[in-house]
């Protein structure tokens, strides 16, 4: 039978690329996995992390198995390739990061005796490997185990794209349904037979059947299926398939499956079983404080229980392929996931890439088909940020026409930047789409987004469009007494909120929206509001230690978990005679407590605005209670608010707004200059931004620019991130997004910039 035995303690690792050692490396720092090397540097705010080949060994006795079995390493993601080695053998290499690959290590392996298994894991840009450019970290790292497996020469097929060797198909008919079957086996002859078994959730057996190992496949007749109904009752069977020889069973393969049929209407959005449900939740990175990417089993089952307690029920798993854990307990929860690869941000100019993409999209599909929760295959996101490339509508079409090769049970969707066209041939690409929108936060007002959906719907009514990516920085430690866009508050974030989590219950044609981001994740890049090294976007922070004021607004409008909440426990101290008490609640009313005493009581609907409550000497204690829901906070009132609840200015913005400066002074220079021009040596507007802000000068106007123009500060960093993207487009970007850049501004920049000399 089958064996798999964990490698994942006593590991040796070296951080820098010194080659293959040809015995165990004994002075090499000693790790256990799951484990990548930018767990602090990835998120510190330094704005660099570790990127290139690191190493890791040990040793592993040859196992004590019967004659005739084969030995399999099991890589369940080496990030961003891995090439494996047994006693200095090559017997596996694999590009991706995120996906399992195996190899057949029995022929390398000593007869008996230790043997010499070292990993070599690269996350260095390489132009033929996805991601290319993204807003977050790409940790490096073994960062989900590895394992051997023990089969007897005749198995479940272990070769093929990291697959499990069995493929479960499910049919709704009416009350009941067809299993469709398929199991691979290496090496059968007619002396083997494959037997299927389904259990239901109480491990009873309600269906079997047997089929000759040389062709398994077969259909089963399941009478009165017990659907799986997403997050209302997540219902699972479990499929069994043992390979027998004679009277004897010698590899066995478990997977679990739900019994589901779902569509997206243009107008009415997702059904799930014949019944319309309002996709609304979050998308998810899969990093935690100062430990990377490396989660155990227990880390994702958190997560998956915060998702659950804000009442979430659509998962996007961005922007790549994540745990088999956190799929497993996605079946299990009854979330329905967008699962996606990491083809991202821009298409590399390498032709190589696009069988990466490909390669990705196998691991991707072959690896989770049997999961009941993933309902959609993601393509791209923000594809166009550096622009559409030559090729990429034609990849994207190849892309999909893969998809419905590997899997045509399931919808293509992908994720578009707000700068694209709406005329872009990329919209004939998928089932269905989405866009990710930050009106309200990089630019514009949020409420453009209602204006904005309503205007599209009415023009292209037969597509199906939602809200992949919408959010706000939220940042604890502020709060402002009236919060206003780009302050990083806390407050600012849940009043975002506030207006598109109604919104967006309030049509049904959006199929489904996608809050960014439940956590606050790693991307060493930024450095926003004081927080460095991070995006804090997240209803949760990233170490899941506090849930923002946002979360509990978002439980108030998805969960039935009866709660109260009162906001403004970061805002502790307070100045002045009274103050204004919000509470987030899903029950019909609520009645606030001062000291003790009644102080007034509202009906209402999820979130009540309590004006004028007294603030006495000392401590006044607030509690909001409605039946036996309650919940309580302390207020001190203080001659002066403290100043850590102001934003600080840091050296960026101070030298953002200097170099502002020159705005107003070049206004009537640029209005006397005529049409612009784009002289050949000098910078202009139509260069690249990656060119601009590698010029200290160029880059100090560029940014003082932006400040004055649009209150936009991008650090360097950011400014990065867009790429090959020239200057020009940068703005006809964020006027897309809804930030208005005057001409003449354009022309002031334009002109300052043609100044300096390349």
């Amino acid at each position: 039978m089958r064996t798999v035995i964990e490698l994942n303690k006593n590991w040796y690792f070296q951080k820098e690329n010194v080659g293959l050692p040809q015995a165990l490396p004994c002075d090499w720092a000693k790790v256990d996995l799951p484990h990548t090397w930018n767990a602090v540097d990835g998120q510190d705010g330094r704005g660099e992390y570790y990127r290139g080949a690191c190493w890791y060994a040990k040793s592993f006795e040859t196992p004590e198995c019967m004659d005739g079995y084969r030995v399999y390493v099991e890589v369940l993601a080496a990030a961003l390739s891995g090439r494996v080695y047994v006693n200095g053998q090559e017997v596996a290499y694999h590009e991706g990061g995120f996906s399992t690959f195996r190899a057949d290590v029995t022929e390398a392996l000593h007869a008996q005796g230790e043997n010499l298994l070292v990993i070599e894991v690269d996350n260095g840009e390489k132009s033929h490997i996805y991601p290319q450019v993204a807003d977050f970290t790409f940790y490096g790292g073994l960062y989900r185990g590895v394992n051997l497996i023990l089969v007897p020469e005749v198995h479940f097929d272990l070769d093929f794209y990291g697959a499990p060797g069995l493929k479960v198909t499910p049919v709704v008919k009416g009350k009941d349904a067809e299993i469709k079957l398929e199991s691979w086996v290496k090496n059968a002859d007619e002396n083997y037979t494959v037997r299927y078994q389904i259990k239901d959730a109480d491990g009873n057996v309600v269906a079997e059947s047997w089929r000759p190992a040389e062709q398994p496949s077969v259909v089963q007749f399941l009478p009165d299926a017990h659907l799986w109904q997403g997050v209302e009752d997540p219902y699972l069977y479990t499929c069994t398939a043992e390979l027998v020889r004679r009277n004897e069973t010698v590899d066995e393969v478990t997977v679990r499956f739900g019994i589901r049929e779902f569509y997206v209407d243009k107008e009415k959005g997702f059904f799930l079983n014949g019944k319309p449900m309002k996709l609304r939740g979050v998308s998810r990175h899969q990093d935690k404080l100062y430990q990377g990417n490396a989660l155990t089993k227990e880390d994702h089952r958190l997560d998956a229980d915060l998702i659950r307690e804000v009442g979430a029920n659509t998962i996007r798993l961005a922007h790549y392929q994540h745990s088999q854990d956190f799929y497993d307990v996605c079946d299990e929860y009854g979330f329905v996931v967008w699962a996606e690869i990491p083809y991202i941000s821009s298409q590399s100019d390498d032709p190589a890439a696009h069988e990466n993409c490909r390669q990705q999209m196998k691991d991707l599909i072959y690896q989770n088909y049997n999961h009941a929760c993933i309902c959609f295959w993601g393509i791209s996101n923000e594809i166009t940020i550096h622009g559409e490339k030559p090729g990429l509508v034609d990849n994207h079409r190849d892309l999909n026409a893969l998809v419905k090769e590997l899997d045509p049970t399931r919808l293509t969707t992908m994720a578009h930047v707000t700068l694209l066209s709406q005329d872009s041939d990329l919209h004939s690409v998928t089932d269905v789409e989405s866009y990710n929108h930050y009106f309200g936060w990089y630019g514009g007002k949020y409420e453009q987004n209602s204006v904005w959906f309503d205007d599209y719907h009415k023009k292209y009514p037969d597509r199906c469009i939602g809200l992949s990516e919408y959010g706000a920085e939220g940042i604890i430690t502020y709060q402002p007494d009236e919060p206003k866009c780009r302050d990083y508050s806390e407050a600012y974030q849940a009043e975002y909120h506030e207006f598109m989590v109604k919104m967006l219950m309030e049509r049904d044609y959006i199929w489904s929206s996608h809050v960014w981001n439940m956590f606050d994740f790693g991307c060493a890049a930024r450095d926003e509001g004081g927080v460095a090294g991070r995006n804090n976007k997240g209803l949760v922070t990233i170490d899941r230690k506090i849930k923002k004021e946002a979360f509990y607004l978002y439980k108030a409008y998805w969960s039935s978990e009866p709660f109260v909440y009162v906001c403004g426990r970061r805002y502790a101290q307070r100045a002045g005679e009274t103050t204004t008490v919000k509470v987030y609640s899903n029950q019909p009313a609520v009645q606030l407590y001062v000291d003790g005493e009644l102080f007034a009581e509202q009906s209402g609907e999820k979130i009540f605005v309590f004006e004028g409550v007294p603030l006495h000497e000392g401590f006044t204690q607030i509690t909001a209670r409605y039946n036996d829901c309650t919940d309580s906070l302390a207020l001190e009132k203080v001659a002066e608010k403290p100043e850590i609840y102001t934003l600080p200015k840091n050296e960026d913005e101070e030298g953002m707004e200097g170099a502002a400066n020159w705005f107003d002074q070049a206004a009537a220079e640029a209005a006397n200059a005529g049409e612009m021009v784009f002289p050949e040596g000098y910078f202009s507007i139509r260069d690249k931004i990656t060119d601009i802000i590698e010029n200290d000068e160029a880059a100090a106007i560029l940014s003082g620019a932006l400040s004055a123009m649009s209150g936009m500060k991008l650090n360097k960093g950011m400014l990065k991130m867009l790429g090959g993207k020239t200057l020009e487009e940068m703005i006809q970007m964020v006027g897309q997004m809804g930030q208005e850049i005057p001409e003449q501004g354009v022309k002031v920049l334009n002109l300052q910039l043609n100044k300096i000399k390349k």
